[in-house]
């Protein structure tokens, strides 16, 4: 009877093992006939579920006897849940929170309704009162009431020795923790795992704490003997398929659509539960070993054993004390990790056999070790009778009974359940976990901050958080230094609030403040003007208020004083003229002293400042003197005109004051400009007694003749060019204004763009000016402290007279319009000519001409500006010395440094790589450069060792090699043998003493695994006539190797050319591709092999094992049949699983075998050996191959964000089985009606960036229901779709509290049929960091510490990308060539393996990178980023945080000297702008790698400012979309023409366009050109090009928004007459020649609008200039996951023009 009460027996035993002894117990279990049974059913209580409801509610005759069939003691309890009541999960509006559809209850998350009961009919009748209720998106919270009704035990009422079961009822997958819903709920602390019932049986943690993860249910499940029985729809079944193989005993049953039959379901899964007994061991130490056997001696384990009901079950365990632990003796372990108890327990019952095991590894005097109370035996004390314990020390008289010793106030069991009362004292199990005399406390269960424990910045200690120094707070989460509450001036909350917890808390004044009680300087805008007008009135009766009854409306008093306080102790002073009396009056604004007080204190200045007056009988007489002294001036003038022998004796004329240059002429260096202006001085000679005013012109290439070709060339009068202006405005330089993100430089920004477009507006064709800034220039007399504002003002080339006289005239009279400038000063220039004046006032006698240099690409080496002082339209003095010179002269080098070859192949073998750099020398002498290596593939320290360092070259010395020492391959390199290709760079840089780069400033330097192992590049082969091919050589020292090349360079029609791979007459291999048909080659044909066997007579390997893929899912194998064998066996298994895991052996008669039922596009290794009477032979080598692709599955599920009742953000997950590379997606929307019809047309959207999944869609109709449809597309074809239907006027919009946008798709559903772009709000949300493979994430959450038993099984498919730039190599791995991807868990689980395989090995001690980078927004323009602290063997010392606008702009750095701070606050961000965001970590070692992120702050700003878009309209970038394609027309073999069409989408005014060309290869110099113009079709001469030479040209558009991407070409000029010139040339008919290019487009942020992709054009020009483009097919190259590309070709003919 005891033992069926217990159900398992023996249940305590003790043992003591030496290192290596083992012992086996009998253990006998008994289970019940009709044992007791705990039944709490769990549903969902979403809309969707109103039907299955109902049907429980019918059921309840049924139910009761299905339950009574099952137990003959029963309980039954019943629990809802639908999901976390906050957004976006839930409807927050009002009316939805009340109902959230007809007849339903408000949203909850649980609710435990029913506590286990056995009374039935009462159960019945609580349950036909309940009502549905409902919630926002389809996953729902059933992981929180899971693990609310496994932890509130009392509550629930599970009792102790019954069967537990829960039964968990859904048609909607599940949220778990750090699944991303949280987070844009702003939940971040992680599950306490407490129960959280309030009395009414409601979950009250739902909004404060995250979901909890599946290894966490896993567990507690476990751990409270519950067995869960999944009953869910074919909706969700296959999410719930994977996640039951998880539990160790769990069931699923696939529910019918209305719940119809889940008492069969119900029935069936307990029939399976009581079939089978899973025993395991838990809380085993780590020095013990258990195992489980059947009595047989098989080892147990789950569902192996079948206990009948009401049978006893007999078992042994086996028990072992481990001899090593790792690499550790089991002696050297602490004593925790070799003694402990352990519990060997059947899953489903709550009884288990307890062993206290322990090692024994010391021997000691008897009497010393059992205290004379037992002797011992085999390393054990043997108690005399009447002792108890290890040392026989206490007496089992005073330990029968625990008594009061173990027990305390409100604690019911001894030692609070967690440890063994010994002797009055209480043993606890695992002293890791508990603590305290009674084991009461949990050091895992103190307060936790932002879901750490401790806030981890302390531990846990006696139940309490025991701080960090410089921590306080019941979760160490306050600081206790003031740091964060500094204000600006050093002080605390600036006086006005208290520091409490590391923030201020400020005195409510009512006025708006920042977080450090100052004032809001946005707050402040327009002060001075609001309080003007009550200024007036109050202090003077003046003003638009004067009348009574509007003054006494004003809501402050002001204080009339005698004088005013500091400007730098108020907030802000102000001064207005009044317009009744035209005095100026002062008045300042401050905060009041009395705090208590909401509204500011002003005070005004009694004394106003008034012009004088009184003596009006003044002004006849001072007129009449002043006409006077005007017609003595004019006279003096005169005379001093007409005898200037007389200027030395007149005191009005002074002594012939002159003014000119003070030197002739300037030599300048172009390599030595720091600058493109040049400040050169004009003097003033004689008595300066008055103001002069001097007008000067530069003009440019003076040096050219009339005769010179480009002097000759005319520019278009109608192009738009820039015009850069220079101004002296009428107000003090401040430091503020040398800063363009300033505050007062943007305000004056405006205001003087403002005001010069007024103005210029006359002029026809100008535009808006442009990048305004603000500068000193120090050399100008007594204006040398006023702002001098720099702007540029495109306007057409032959408007330029107009613009220099509405300039001049405008600075005459001191004011453009409101803006007020100084009289005599400005500067107006075109990209060739400039014109201004000075200003000498008086006393000065020198100031600078800040001339233009106007620095060109094209410029000869040698040019000539020349300075002319024109004339002195202001002031007497005359021009002395009128002109200057100004010579710039480019530097020739003496010496050319490059290297040999643009790229090096070395075998790790070789040890060194021998890098040669040579000089070819113009005038020998002395000469230097400077070399460093650089990582590509290969990494420092990992596959090569870093060098840098000075080449010095002695007169005649022409070479020198730099040695590169090479590693030998680790054992990261051996997983992926044959695949990872190792590339590093060398780089030439800072050539000195005469030196300059040649033609190869950078080499590229391949390490391979094998000797003269070399690679190569595969061309495309053409036909064409007129067409050049170029090949690599390739260069192999493999024995038994040949290789076959093709140089051939041809132009003749029809006639092809070949290149080949390796060739090898290796003995049956066979890999000649490609040959012509007349190439003789010797060939070994198929052979059967005479020597197949071994002397002994066992077989050998096969030879010339071929494995190729003829499907999805087969693989044909072939090999050189064995003599003698009877037959071969096959093994195969996937890439990455133990060869142990592989199935059995395929056993064939011949030489060939199909593999079959194999899984798409998966990588597997093959096996073959032959057998004999004598066994099976020697296996062949390893034979990879990988099936083909087939269509994926469809999407994962469909998730919807609503923005409004027209907008919507729609997402989706990846296929569960992408069967191949995923390229693209698709995504249909149409409208339907009530029977799911359509009611218009379908709109589609292609979406070629398989990462990007997700789309904002705008413009919709709405209160109109829409069918949502998703299907993704792989080199195979498209999959099916998955389909959703909603709509969004009854959903809830998205609340500003939630402003980070990510980067998303976005197109118009109002837009056309055509519709085939996306704009993007940045280029990438998470980059990888720039020094680590790592994959930027948000949030790189843990993973289960127990490997999913489905892993092993899955395809792991590693492939290769590799990128072509020019001579470089870019190699990753991509987790978009994985295959089978069962959900989202396996993807971040693999995700985690690319992360080990590919992590760069950081040198001992640095950090690694920052993870679960977390930004919040705390408001339009500031913004907190959190990260976790990272790996490190090192202390880490602080942190490093940069950001910059993603679109360029200063890059701003904020060091943290403390490591406890990973979080700060970033202000005066701007809204609606995309901002980068790097973190790194620093320790004595150096710096780690970064984390990188990219945010966008979206914020409903004033819709006046500029940076608000325009009401209604989609949010859009501005800056121009990529110009079109390049067309290139050959003018002469050194010159050509490079034209190209407007940008499809300008996106605005284009300004002009930027035109770089470069030598392909590097070396020379970079040519830039300025091209202006709006024109439909732009066109560029480029003269000095060489022959036979491949050039890259880039063309940018630009706005008045900056820069847009960049279409890129390569063009090479190619003469049939290897570049021998004939006289020809000088009559323009030139020998045939050719133009090759290539031209592809870089994108920035967003997509090309006219296609993408790499363009092949062949131009031949004979005779006549013609111009032809024949086909562009244009290639772009997203990349994906950090190191993988996805390339997308659209292909499009052009017409000849």
């Amino acid at each position: 009877m005891l033992m069926k009460r217990s159900q398992v027996a023996p249940q305590d035993m003790s043992m003591t093992l030496l290192p290596g002894e083992e012992r086996e117990i009998e253990m006998e279990v008994f289970e019940p006939a009709k044992g007791p049974l705990d039944l709490y059913i769990l549903m969902d209580f979403s809309n969707s579920m109103k039907d299955d409801l109902d049907n429980l509610k019918r059921m309840g005759a049924e139910l009761a006897d299905l339950v009574g069939k099952l137990s003959d003691d029963y309980t039954i309890g019943f629990g809802k849940f639908v999901d976390k009541v906050v957004e976006p999960q839930t409807d927050m509006r009002p009316i939805k929170l009340a109902q959230p559809w007809p007849n339903s209850d408000p949203p909850f998350s649980f609710r435990n309704v029913i506590t286990l009961t056995p009374d039935l009919q009462s159960f019945t009748q609580k349950l036909q009162k309940e009502r549905i209720s409902g919630n926002l998106d389809a996953p729902e919270g059933g992981f929180d009431a899971i693990l609310q009704a496994t932890v509130c035990g009392e509550k629930i009422g599970w009792r102790d020795h019954a069967t537990h079961l829960l039964v968990f009822s859904t048609e909607s997958a599940f949220h778990y923790e750090s699944d991303g819903a949280n987070v844009l709920a702003g939940i971040m602390p992680r599950n306490d795992e407490q129960c959280h019932l309030d009395p009414d049986g409601k979950y009250t943690e739902d909004t404060r704490q995250d979901y909890p993860s599946v290894p966490t249910l896993v567990r507690l499940l476990g751990k409270h003997n519950i067995i869960p029985i999944f009953a869910v729809t074919n909706h969700s079944f296959t999410y719930y398929e994977k996640l039951h193989e998880y539990f160790p005993i769990a069931e699923l049953g696939l529910l019918q659509e209305d719940s119809a039959n889940i008492l069969n379901i119900l029935e069936k899964a307990f029939e399976n539960i009581r079939s089978k007994i899973s025993i395991r061991a838990e809380d085993r130490p780590k020095a013990i070993e258990a195992q489980v056997l059947s009595y047989s001696g098989n080892v147990a384990q789950a569902g192996t054993f079948k206990v009948k009901p009401g049978q006893i079950g007999k078992f042994k365990v086996r028990v072992k004390a481990s001899e090593m632990v790792g690499e550790q003796h089991v002696c050297s372990l602490e004593q925790g990790d070799k003694k402990g108890k352990m519990r060997v327990k059947p899953t489903t019952f709550s009884t288990a056999l307890n062993i206290n095991a322990e090692v024994l590894c010391k021997t000691c005097d008897c009497e010393k070790v059992c205290t004379g109370h037992g002797d011992l035996v085999c390393g054990k004390c043997k108690c005399n009778d009447g002792w108890l314990g290890p040392f026989c020390n206490c007496s089992a008289s005073a330990s029968t009974d625990p008594g009061t010793s173990c027990r305390g106030p409100g604690v019911e069991e001894p030692c609070s359940g967690r440890g063994d009362c010994l002797c009055g004292a209480c043993v606890c199990y695992n002293t890791d976990q508990y603590e305290g005399s009674l084991c009461q406390f949990d050091k895992s269960q103190c307060q936790r901050y932002g879901g750490f424990l401790c806030n981890d910045r302390g531990r846990c200690f006696m139940g309490q958080c025991a701080c960090a120094e410089g921590w306080e707070g019941p979760a160490c989460e306050c600081p206790m230094s003031n740091q964060t509450c500094l204000d600006t001036k050093g002080g605390v909350c600036n006086g006005r609030g208290v520091c409490k917890c590391g923030r201020c808390e400020c005195q409510d004044s009512g006025l708006a403040m920042t977080p450090t009680c100052e004032a809001n300087f946005q707050a402040q805008l327009g002060m001075c003007e609001d309080k003007r007008s009550c200024v007036q009135c109050q202090a003077w009766k003046t003003g638009e208020k004067k009348d009574s009854d509007q003054c006494d409306q004003c809501q402050f008093k002001v204080i009339m004083v005698e004088e005013l306080k500091e400007n730098k102790e108020v907030i802000e002073a102000c001064s207005f003229r009044d317009e009744d009396d035209d005095c100026t009056y002062h008045y300042t604004v401050d905060y009041p002293e009395d705090q208590t007080v909401k509204e500011l204190e002003v005070q005004v200045l009694k004394k106003k400042d008034c012009p004088p007056a009184g003596f009006l009988w003044l002004i006849p007489l001072i007129m009449f003197l002043m006409l006077l002294l005007g017609l003595l001036s004019l006279c003096c003038w005169k005379y001093c005109a007409c005898c200037k022998s007389c200027l030395a004796l007149l005191p009005c004329c002074g002594r012939g004051r002159m003014v000119g240059f003070k030197e002739n002429q300037y030599m300048l260096r172009q390599s030595m400009l720091t600058s493109d202006h040049l400040d050169t001085p004009l003097v003033r000679t004689g008595p300066p007694k008055s103001t002069d005013v001097v007008r000067w012109k530069i003009t440019d290439n003076v040096h050219r003749s009339p005769n010179h070709p480009l002097a000759q060339v005319q520019p278009n009068p109608k192009e738009t060019i820039q015009f850069p202006l220079s101004l002296r405005l009428n107000r003090l330089f401040t430091d503020s204004l040398s800063r363009s993100d300033a505050r007062d430089t943007e305000l004056l920004r405006r205001e003087v763009d403002d005001n010069l477009n007024e103005v210029y507006k006359q002029v026809p064709g100008t535009q808006r000016v442009q990048n305004t800034t603000f500068r000193l220039q120090r050399n100008a007399g007594k204006r040398a402290d006023h702002a001098i504002v720099d702007t540029v003002l495109p306007a057409p080339r032959s408007s330029y007279p107009n613009i220099v006289k509405l300039t001049e005239k405008n600075v005459q009279s001191g004011n453009f319009q409101d803006l007020k400038v100084v009289p005599g000063y400005y500067t107006v220039a075109t990209d060739r000519e400039a014109a201004g004046a000075v200003e000498f006032q008086e006393g000065v006698e020198t100031v600078d001409v800040h001339v233009p240099l106007f620095v060109k690409e094209e410029d000869d080496d040698k040019k000539q500006l020349q300075v002319e002082a024109v004339d002195v339209p202001l002031g007497i003095a005359e021009i002395g010395k009128r002109f200057v010179s100004i010579t710039i002269i480019k530097e020739h080098a003496k010496s050319v440094m490059s290297f040999l070859q643009p790229s090096y192949t070395y075998s790790r073998q070789d040890k060194v790589a021998n890098i040669p750099i040579t000089r070819e020398i113009i005038e020998d002498g002395h000469t230097q450069v400077s070399y460093r290596t650089r990582d590509l593939t290969a990494k420092d320290k990992k596959d090569y060792v870093t060098v840098d360092g000075e080449l010095s070259y002695g007169p005649g010395e022409t070479q020198q090699t730099v040695p590169v020492r090479l590693l030998e391959m680790g054992e990261g390199d051996g997983l992926l043998k044959d695949t990872q290709v190792k590339q590093f760079v060398m780089d030439l840089s800072n050539p000195r003493q005469g030196a300059k780069l040649g033609r190869y400033p950078r080499t590229t330097v391949t390490i391979t695994d094998k000797p003269g192992e070399r690679l190569y590049t595969t061309v495309t082969i053409t036909d064409q006539p007129g067409e050049r091919l170029y090949t690599t050589d390739t260069i192999t020292d493999q024995p038994g190797e040949r290789l076959y090349t093709t140089d051939t360079i041809t132009d003749q029609p029809g006639e092809r050319l070949y290149t080949t791979d390796t060739i090898t007459d290796q003995p049956g291999e066979d890999r000649v591709q490609g040959l012509p048909e007349n190439a003789q080659m010797e060939k070994s044909a198929g052979f059967i092999n005479q020597t197949a066997t071994s002397p002994g007579g066992r077989l050998n390997s096969p030879t010339n094992v071929k494995a190729k893929a003829t499907g999805p899912r087969s693989i044909r194998l072939n090999w050189d049949p064995l003599g003698k064998s009877l037959g071969y066996k096959v093994k195969y298994w996937i890439y990455g699983d133990p060869e142990a895991d592989a199935p059995p052996a395929m056993n064939v008669k011949t030489n060939h075998a199909d593999l079959a039922n194999l899984y798409p596009y998966c990588d597997y290794e093959t096996k073959v050996c032959g057998y004999n009477a004598l066994g099976d032979g020697n296996y062949s080598d390893m034979v990879p191959c990988k099936t083909l692709e087939d269509v994926p599955s469809e999407p994962g599920r469909l998730a919807f964000n609503v923005i409004s009742p027209t907008v919507t953000q729609v997402s989706w997950a990846e296929p569960a089985e992408t069967n191949g590379v995923i390229t693209a997606y698709e995504v249909l929307y149409t409208p339907i009606n009530d029977d799911t019809k359509p009611m218009g047309a379908a709109k589609k959207v292609k979406i070629d960036n398989p990462k990007k999944r997700m789309l904002l869609i705008e413009n919709l109709q709405s209160a109109q229901t829409y069918c949502y449809q998703v299907r993704a597309k792989n080199s195979v074809g498209w999959g099916p779709f998955k389909e959703a239907t909603i709509n969004l006027a009854s959903q809830p919009t998205r609340p500003m509290s939630i402003p980070i946008i990510p980067d998303i798709p976005i197109v118009d559903a109002e837009a056309g049929d055509e519709y085939d772009g996306y704009l993007m709000y940045s280029s990438e949300v998470m980059r990888s960091p720039t020094d680590s493979k790592r994959p930027s994430v948000s949030d790189e959450g843990g993973y289960p510490q127990t490997t999913p038993p489905f892993l092993t099984s899955l395809c792991r498919t590693y492939g290769f990308s590799p990128t072509q730039t020019q001579s470089q190599y870019d190699y990753g791995m991509s987790q978009a060539f994985r295959a089978r991807t069962q959900s989202e868990d396996v993807n971040d689980a693999l995700l985690n393996l690319d992360r080990v395989i590919q992590d760069a090995r950081l040198a001992p001690g640095v950090p690694d990178t920052p993870t679960r980078l977390v930004f919040s927004a705390l408001g339009p323009t500031a913004l907190k980023i959190s990260w976790q602290e990272p790996h490190c063997d090192r202390d880490v010392l602080g942190y490093c945080v940069l950001y910059q606008l993603l679109n360029g702009g200063d890059v701003k750095r904020i060091n943290m000297s403390s490591p406890t701070d990973n979080s700060v606050v970033v202000q005066d961000l701007l809204p609606n702008h995309s901002y980068l965001f790097k973190v790194k970590a620093q320790s004595q070692e150096g710096w780690g790698p970064e984390r990188e992120g990219v945010i966008t702050i979206e914020s409903a700003v004033d819709p006046n400012s500029p940076l608000s878009p325009m009401p209604g309209s989609s949010f859009t970038l501005s800056t121009p979309s990529a110009p079109g394609p390049l067309v290139f027309t050959a003018l002469s073999p050194e010159a050509l023409q490079l034209s190209w069409e407007k940008p499809r989408k300008p996106n605005g005014d284009i300004l002009g366009y930027v035109v770089t060309c470069e030598h392909l290869h590097g070396g020379g110099d970079i040519r830039s050109f300025q091209v202006s113009g709006d024109s439909a079709e732009t066109s560029l001469t480029v003269p000095d090009l060489s022959e036979n030479m491949p050039y890259k040209f880039k063309v940018q558009a630009r706005t008045t928004q900056g820069f847009g991407p960049e279409r890129e070409g390569i063009i090479t000029i190619e003469s049939q007459d290897d570049g021998k010139r004939t006289e020809s040339y000088k009559s323009l008919f030139y020998p045939r020649f050719y133009l090759v290019t290539h031209t592809n487009v870089t994108h920035t942020m967003i997509n090309d609008p006219y296609y993408s992709g790499s363009t092949t054009q062949h131009t031949e020009t004979s005779g006549m200039v013609t111009r032809h483009v024949t086909k562009e097919v244009v290639q772009r190259s997203m990349q994906v996951a950090g190191t993988s590309s996805v390339t997308k070709k659209v292909e499009r003919s052009f017409y000849e023009t």
